[in-house]
């Protein structure tokens, strides 16, 4: 056997040449580390400190860094990274390639940054067995057309370095020429026209807040740092910022200490910086601000989609002057969802916002490859296709993402993009190789105008679904019959065969004629033509999706006792049966949350919002059998007889029959007695809110009430 062939080291001057060029020109690239892990490993080893760099990360096993200066760090923390800057991003995909991580660390990097991708080599990618499936349940599935999509995507573009350290030559380094101009980061028109907007909202008239969106790298944290010191230097005396977490202002902080520059008198890492004159900037999770409600001219919200909706709104109402930037196509997938939900609530209660745009890069140069392939593998760009027209020929049909082109999946997927919270790519990777998945596409004179998105769930062995029920047991998905099971008590419900709609949406402009319904129709013959027991769904609850869900024929049969993380509502779960033994299922489900509904409202769901609770209480109502006593009781309590504290048993009943919904549909004190009478809310809770002057004048409007249902 003859001598083992040397692998070839890495020529280091001829990186250190690229590196050089790559910073001169403001640009970043994409090297792709195939073959042997260890090979990898032991190449990266022999170029990396040999290599001027600074900031570095490291996603694989802390004990296998190729670099005593890489940070290990476990990809399932890199949102954390959000607004921090990197020369270096060693991603292993040997242990896992989370797509929403990936994203995230691509954009920490800063120009003439290196994101170093170990994977196999690019023909195998289809069937290597990813560890991070795991977590979805996509492990054991042969073929992923999310990652033959990614390698033909990586092996097309001739931006990405390829390197292979088994093999016996080291691969061509691209030549790049000199910049007429050595890339600098400077600020832009954009940023200075962002801070002088952040200013005048800081010193301007109340209720005017200001939105800011921008890609990821266009300077918008830098802004709001600089503009915060502004305001503190020309007579403001505390600004506040609130983020996802306190590494996210990171940039935001630093930029503030550039500002401040000699006017610092003290400086607590990113969470208080105060200037001499004892004028501050501090930091608040946005729990800690909206507890402590901290006196402030001007409330900053760096990467706002990150937060749920209804703590947007409370921020939004409790401070005169507000900020709110965000990331508009982010790999957090919630960017276009918040610009468009949250536009909702400013148009509602601040008509008078102003939102700016930034659009040109600070991190690095307008010809960088690497932001524009990353959204290209991941679709953070994806946008919906220009709607069609009212009218012209409609058609549903199945349709399969994997084998769309390119074109097609950017507008579906650009659809829930617009259409939910937080979509994120993640979800597209779930959305390509689940073999659960079963979807739609609705088109109009042959136009995208709409999909489905639904996944087969159930169908437990009779044991295990009883194990889940007990808790003893959870299988990867099947969300909906585990959830049923495990919260509702009904084990049958896992054991039966359910189609779960996971996303639906139809373009902004096709909304409000029926189309949704019409794809939710197609989903529920399908079910019915191909033996599943039901059609379900699980959402977080909003008025707009119970509303439609109730239009579509759907039930409730379970709410979270918790707010999602992401869309910060309660997790919603409707059904329809197809069969008569599920409809019996479903009527036994209703039947239980039913009785339980006014002992469990008052303890979990107190602050759930009234024309949400008004709703679901009215998607429970039935024709209620009141007794003499109840109906002495009430009338007493309407003549003003009795008082409030003895009837609350009774009015609660009264609140899950069809005829107060109905009165409650069309009555200004709704929200009163959502709030008072079902939720619990007290006396002084209620006047602070507004929704009475104090104890007579609310006991004496739900009297009045209380008279209409009993006339």
């Amino acid at each position: 056997m003859g001598p083992a062939t040397a692998k070839p080291a890495p020529d280091i001057d001829a990186w250190r040449r690229l590196q050089q060029q790559l910073t001169a020109r403001g640009e970043r690239r994409l090297v792709l580390l195939e073959g042997d892990r260890t090979c990898a490993i032991d190449w990266l080893r022999q170029l990396l400190p040999a290599l001027p760099w600074q900031g570095g990360i490291w996603t694989g096993t802390p004990d296998n860094a190729p670099d005593d200066r890489l940070l290990p760090v476990p990809p399932q923390k890199a949102r954390q990274w959000l607004g921090r800057e990197l020369d270096v991003v060693v991603w292993d995909g040997w242990q896992g390639n989370s797509p929403d991580s990936l994203a995230a660390l691509a954009g920490t990097l800063k120009a003439g940054g290196l994101l170093i991708w170990l994977m196999p080599p690019l023909e195998q990618w289809s069937g290597f067995d990813d560890p991070d499936y795991r977590r979805t349940g996509l492990d054991g599935i042969q073929h992923h057309p999310f990652a033959a999509r990614m390698s033909a995507i990586l092996a097309a573009s001739p931006e990405v370095i390829r390197v292979n350290p088994e093999q016996g030559h080291g691969p061509s380094l691209p030549e790049l020429s000199d910049p007429v101009v050595r890339f600098d980061i400077t600020r832009t028109p954009d940023q200075e026209q962002a801070i002088d907007a952040i200013v005048r909202t800081g010193q301007g008239h109340r209720r005017r807040p200001l939105v800011i969106t921008a890609d990821r790298g266009r300077g918008k944290s830098a802004a709001l740092g600089i503009a915060a010191i502004r305001l503190l230097k020309e007579g403001r005396s505390h600004v506040v910022v609130t983020a996802p977490s306190a590494e996210s202002v990171d940039t935001l902080f630093h930029h503030a200490r550039l500002a401040a520059g000699d006017r610092i008198s003290a400086d607590s890492s990113g969470t208080l910086l105060v200037l001499a004159d004892g004028r501050r900037l501090s930091f608040l999770s946005p729990d800690q601000l909206l507890d402590r409600a901290p006196e402030a001219e001007l409330v900053m919200v760096d990467e706002a989609a990150a937060l749920p909706a209804y703590r947007l709104t409370q921020i939004l109402t409790g401070w005169p002057r507000v900020v709110f930037a965000s990331t508009v196509h982010g790999y957090e997938g919630s960017g276009r969802g918040f610009a468009i939900r949250f536009r909702q609530v400013l148009n509602a209660r601040t008509p008078q916002w102003r939102e700016i745009t930034l659009k040109a890069p600070i991190r690095w140069s307008a010809s960088d490859p690497l932001e524009p392939l990353i959204a290209r593998l991941f679709l953070l760009s994806a946008d919906a296709p220009e709607q069609a027209p009212a009218g012209g020929e409609i058609v549903i049909e199945p349709w399969t993402p994997a084998l769309a082109s390119e074109q097609e999946l950017a507008e579906a997927f650009g659809l829930l993009v617009n259409a939910h919270y937080r979509t994120t790519p993640a979800d597209l990777r779930q959305w390509l190789d689940d073999p659960a998945v079963i979807s739609w596409r609705l088109t109009i004179n042959g136009r995208l105008s709409g999909v489905l998105w639904a996944a087969r769930e159930g169908s437990l062995s009779p044991q295990l679904a009883e194990q889940v029920m007990r808790g003893t047991r959870r299988v990867r998905g099947h969300l909906l019959p585990q959830s049923l099971a495990n919260h509702s008590g009904f084990a049958e419900a896992a054991s039966r065969s359910w189609l779960r709609v996971v996303r639906i949406a139809v373009g902004e402009q096709c909304r409000r004629q029926g189309l949704g319904k019409r794809l939710v129709d197609s989903a529920a013959d399908f079910a019915r033509a191909n033996g599943y027991d039901g059609l379900g769904t699980s959402f977080g609850g909003s008025e707009e999706l119970l509303r439609f869900w109730q239009r579509a024929g759907l039930e409730l049969v379970r709410v979270g006792m918790k707010r999602e993380a992401g869309s910060g509502e309660y997790a919603v779960q409707m059904l329809l049966g197809s069969t008569h033994g599920t409809r019996e299922l479903i009527t036994k489900l209703r039947h239980r949350l039913q009785e339980h509904w006014p002992i469990l409202v008052p303890l979990y769901w107190r602050d759930l919002e009234p024309g949400v609770l008004r709703l679901m209480t009215a998607d429970l109502a039935t024709d209620l059998s009141l007794t003499e006593d109840d109906r002495r009781d009430l009338d007493s309590f309407a003549a003003g007889y009795r008082g409030f504290d003895l009837m609350v048993p009774v009015l609660r009943k009264v609140s899950l029959g069809r005829s107060l919904s109905r009165i409650l549909a069309s009555s200004d004190d709704a929200d009163l007695w959502c709030r008072r009478v079902i939720q619990g809310w007290s006396w002084l809770e209620l006047q602070q809110a507004g929704l009475c002057r104090g104890q007579k004048d609310g006991e004496a409007r739900i009297r009045q009430l209380t008279g209409k249902l009993l006339q």
